[in-house]
């Protein structure tokens, strides 16, 4: 799929479209996913590759990417992505982006004031970005008429409160100053924990181990079922092996307890996965398979 491209699925009344920042070659397989053994990576590598790893570099193919769903009437961001002029020195394939991501929402039909709700599952520099943007020497939120959902033990654990993330990164106070608390100040930020129905066809569920807060957002419409998981997973590996987790998870037991307790559901209720950093088809229908799940790819259109 072309970084420049969009791509649509219609699920019962809601109709969802896949906004692309950035695709392409991120980190060496096994630093994105530590625990999981480099046979894991060959033994699939006829799927894997070339949509999620490059066999020849060992790098893992992701993306970055935004779901808009237009549900009940009202249009719904999912994830806001990296976002343009940040200073991100612990992240170099962030700091101080410059893209298109505005006008590739445009593109699709959806400009700032459209937006009436805007989700992110987590609050890491890659789902907050475009949360803000500039506005001479600060920040202001960048859809003016848009709820923010923000997951309420994120805001405390990445808020002054929490200690920005206890100082472990520079860029968590960054992401929290440029992207979180100018919403806050706007008046625009929800917190939530637990469950959030955010209409008769969506809910937030949390999914906690990736951050304290991260969750997943539910759709159930009409007879269709899909699940939009943001960080729970970064690489289809961990399909096939979910106790593998991520370096950026901040709990990883925790966080392959959650993606366990997703992917079963997900297999026993036929949801339809949608990982925030899924390349290739963006979408994955899954099957138990011994202690993992087998995966086959589902295309948007």
């Amino acid at each position: 799929m072309s970084i420049e491209s969009a791509q649509r699925i219609v699920l019962g009344g809601v109709e969802a479209v896949r906004v692309v920042e950035y695709q392409g070659p991120f980190r060496s397989a096994r630093v994105l996913v530590p625990d999981s053994p480099a046979e894991l990576w060959r033994d699939n590598a006829d799927w894997l590759a070339p949509d999620h790893w490059d066999p020849s570099s060992d790098l893992a193919v992701m993306a970055l990417q935004t779901w808009v769903l237009r549900s009940g009437g009202r249009t719904v961001l999912v994830d806001t992505g990296v976002g343009d002029g940040r200073e991100r020195p612990d992240t170099p394939e962030f700091h101080q982006r410059k893209g298109r991501f505005l006008e590739r929402l445009a593109e699709v039909g959806v400009h700032p004031e459209d937006v009436d709700v805007v989700v992110n599952t987590h609050l890491h520099a890659d789902h907050v970005g475009w949360n803000t943007r500039a506005d001479g020497d600060g920040w202001v939120p960048t859809f003016p008429n848009a709820q923010y959902l923000l997951p309420a033990a994120d805001d405390l654990h990445f808020g002054p409160r929490g200690g920005y993330g206890r100082g472990v990164l520079a860029d968590d106070r960054l992401v929290y100053e440029d992207s979180v608390a100018p919403l806050h100040r706007a008046g625009q930020a929800v917190l939530w924990d637990g469950t959030h129905v955010i209409d008769r066809d969506l809910t937030l569920e949390s999914a906690p181990g990736h951050t304290p807060g991260s969750a997943v957002l539910r759709l159930a419409s009409g007879t269709d079922r899909a699940v939009f998981v943001g960080d729970l997973l970064h690489s289809p590996v961990q399909f096939v092996d979910p106790s593998c987790s991520s370096c950026f998870c901040l709990d990883p037991q925790q966080a392959a307890a959650s993606r366990r307790r997703i992917l079963e559901r997900a297999a026993d209720l036929g949801e339809l996965v949608l990982p925030a950093h899924l390349g290739g088809p963006g979408a994955a229908e899954v099957r138990r398979r011994g202690t993992g799940f087998s995966v086959s790819h589902r295309s948007t259109v």
